[in-house]
Order: C-alpha cells, then structure tokens, then sequence
C-alpha cells in the first residue's frame, strides 16, 4: 500500500453483524490518469481483479460520490469510497430443505423470521443446517438457472446470532446487495430488538457508548471499552418497557451494529441479557437464592434455554422503489412465555 494515498478502511469484520467494510482513498495530487480497477488492485491489500470488477459492475465503488465502472480513469484529488464483501470464510453453501418463515419477498429481497437456535451461514462448526442453506434450496427450486457458483453468501447483507431470533433482510440482485449493503453500513436502517434483561433499569432510557472489541483472553466473546482504547465504536439506545423487578424488559435500537452488541452493553451497564450464558445472564444476578425463588428461575431458563433477545422490527428503503418499508415480528414463544411467568410472579410477591 503506497503511502502517497490517503486510504483510510473502516472495518466491521469479526466484530460487526455487517458484513462489509468501507475503504475511503483520497487519489494524490501527482496521480496521473489510470482505470479504476488497476488503480484499486495496487492500493488494497487481498484485492483481486475478479472482486473488483464484481464491485464496480453492481454499484459499489463510488467516485465524488457517483457510481463508476471498470474503465472510468482516476484522477488526482478524486474520493474513492469501496464497499468491500469482509465474509471470513468462502464456503460452498450445499442445498438444503429447511423451513423457512418468509415475511416478505419480491423480485429484489427476502425477509426472513429467523428462528433462535439457527446459525445465519456455515462457518467454523456449522457446515449444514444454515439459514443459507435453506435459502440456497428455496432459491435453485424457485429459479433452476441459480447453480452453486453463484450460492455463496447469496444475498447475505447483515446477520444475527445463532440464539438470537427475529428479522432478516436478504438481498435477490446485485443492485439490492449493494443498495442495501450501504444502508446497513451509513446506519440508516431501522433496527429494534426486544430483550429481557437481569435487574431493574435505573432510567426509563437511555443510551450505551461505549467500544466493542473481541475480548483480550476469551476469544468467542466480546467485550465493551469505554475509553475507545479498542475495539469500534458502538452505540445502544435502549427504553424500558415493562418492569418486574428482578428483571426488566427493553427495547433497543441499535445505532451501529456490532457483533453481541446488545449482549456486550447490557452487560456493561449491570443488566446482563437472561439466560445470557456468554455475558454472565444463565444464572441468578438479582434477587436472593432461597429454594423457591431458585426453582422459579430454573424452570424460567429451561422454557427460554438462550439468551431473550428478539429482533422484532426492520425497516430501510426498498432498493427498487425509492421507498421505505417496514415489519415488525411478534416475540416468540419461548420470550412470550417467560415473560408472562416473571409478570405472574412479580404481581404476587413483594420485590426488595
């Protein structure tokens, strides 16, 4: 990487829920004219000229703010921005029939209720049994002129945790992968989450900053840094909606979108997610352990066994129309229920 360019990446990589990254380059004074796609093989690291071209022919390269194509010649004082696919692993995505809860589809996208326990695409572990690979099915026998090169990844624009339930949005086309790509990655999609959290919220809302970066020593998990010493930064608005005294149940709207952000920031408030065994919630964090009380919590995480964390609405502008859509989910069963016990059980017994 040449240092007479100012290239700045914006990285979400393992530590956000999109799955793109940004490149800002500002071309030096001294640059003399070249195409787009060499220019850009030179300046960034792993680039080939197989993805570029993908990236400049569906959108994703802006010049000044407009889009270019392969043969478009840089010049000097140019503003490069690249949305770039960062997915960890390229993985074939085998075809399986797996039930899946449209919400929605058209030509363009999908939505998708995705059910907790479901892994969003194979990975480390998790080869076979993907949303993806329902989604590779559904689409081969929709359309048959969809084959396996094109598979994988398909549409993949966002992602939610494996036990974390609730709306996807899928991309169709190229022009809707990269619309909705730079949506996801400028924040201005519509997101809000239902979590039932540990404790009694102080404030009926407020907003979490604070980093989310990959903890120092457990390497699955995530940890929140105040200071912005690591990690990216990240935001959580989150507003009380019910309270029950040893538990509390929010909304939060999340303003970036980090890996286990919700997770990470309640945690860092006090309020660990329920039955939250990554972040401290799969045990009693409030209340005193007397036999009863402890059955009671038993009983709440063996009908709710994951963290109570539902992505219950998603809007964003359609990519086709111009137009902003919305949906909104209802809590499954397992929150539902276990809800509705904590809202019994605090009705009837005196919280201290």
């Amino acid at each position: 990487m040449k240092e007479d360019q100012n290239i700045k990446s914006q990285e979400v990589n393992d530590i956000s829920d999109e799955l793109y990254e940004r490149f800002s380059i500002t071309v030096d004074k001294g640059q003399e004219p070249l195409r787009i796609d060499k220019f850009l093989m030179s300046r960034i690291e792993r680039a080939t000229r197989n993805k570029l071209q993908q990236a400049l022919n569906t959108g994703m390269v802006l010049v000044n703010g407009k889009e270019v194509r392969p043969n478009y010649k840089v010049k000097a004082q140019d503003e490069i921005i690249l949305y770039s696919d960062v997915s960890p692993e390229d993985l074939a995505v085998v075809p399986e029939k797996i039930p899946l809860n449209i919400v929605y589809e058209d030509e363009e996208l999908m939505v998708i209720n995705k059910p907790a326990g479901m892994v969003v695409h194979p990975g480390s572990g998790n080869y076979s049994g993907t949303l993806l690979n329902g989604i590779a099915w559904y689409l081969q026998n929709e359309n048959p002129a969809i084959t396996e090169d094109n598979l994988p990844r398909f549409g993949l624009v966002h992602r939610i945790d494996k036990n974390t339930s609730g709306l996807l949005v899928l991309a169709k086309t190229p022009r809707s992968m990269s619309q909705l790509a730079k949506q996801f990655y400028d924040h201005s999609v519509r997101r809000q989450y239902v979590a039932l959290v540990w404790g009694d919220l102080r404030k009926d809302e407020g907003t979490i900053k604070a980093h989310v970066g990959r903890h120092q020593r457990f390497r699955k998990q995530f940890e929140a840094y105040p200071e912005g010493d690591y990690g990216k930064e990240a935001i959580t608005h989150y507003k009380v909606l019910e309270r029950f005294g040893y538990v509390t149940t929010v909304a939060c709207i999340l303003e970036t979108g980090r890996t286990h952000q919700i997770r990470v920031h309640m945690k860092y408030i006090g309020h660990p997610l329920f039955n939250d065994e990554y972040y401290g919630g799969d045990k009693i964090v409030k209340g005193t352990v007397f036999a009863k009380y402890k059955q009671f919590v038993e009983n709440c995480f063996a009908i709710c066994p994951r963290q109570a964390l539902h992505a219950k609405t998603l809007g964003f502008v359609h990519p086709a129309t111009g137009k902003e859509i919305f949906f909104n989910s209802e809590l499954p069963d397992d929150m539902n229920e276990v809800i509705e016990k904590w809202r019994k059980y605090s009705s009837h017994k005196q919280i201290q």
